[in-house]
C-alpha cells in the first residue's frame, strides 16, 4: 500500500520509537492508538510543536480511523488560550458531532 504522506508517517514512526521503544511503537501502529496518544507522543518528541501538529494532520489520510468519519469531517485545533497559536489538542468535527482526540482511534493499515 502506497502512503499518501510518507514523510509525515516517517516522522511519526521515529517519534513513537524514540518515545516508546521499537516494540511498543510497532504495536501502536498496527494495533492502534488514540489520536490523543499520538498527539502526546509527538509533543514529547524532539521536534518543534508546529512540525508535530503538521505531521499529525498530514498523516491522518494514511491511518484507518475509528469510528468511521464518513466523507465530511474537519480537523479542528484546540489552542492553549484565546489568542494563542500554541496547539494543545485536536478534535474532529463531523456533521453528527465533534469527537475528542481520546475518542478517535488510529491504526496504520498493513
Amino acid at each position: 500500500m502506497a502512503l499518501k504522506n510518507p514523510d509525515a508517517i516517517a516522522a511519526i514512526v521515529t517519534a513513537l520509537r524514540l518515545t516508546h521503544g521499537d516494540e511498543t511503537a510497532r504495536a501502536m501502529l498496527v494495533g492502534g492508538m488514540s489520536l490523543a496518544a499520538l498527539i502526546e507522543t509527538m509533543f514529547s518528541a524532539p521536534v518543534e510543536r508546529r512540525d508535530a501538529v503538521r505531521y499529525v494532520a498530514s498523516a491522518l489520510d494514511d491511518f484507518a480511523i475509528s469510528p468511521e468519519l464518513g466523507l465530511v469531517w474537519h480537523l479542528r485545533y484546540v489552542y492553549e488560550s484565546h489568542g494563542s497559536f500554541r496547539v494543545v489538542d485536536m478534535e474532529i468535527a463531523t456533521p453528527t458531532g465533534t469527537l475528542s482526540s481520546k475518542d478517535v482511534w488510529l491504526r496504520l493499515p498493513v
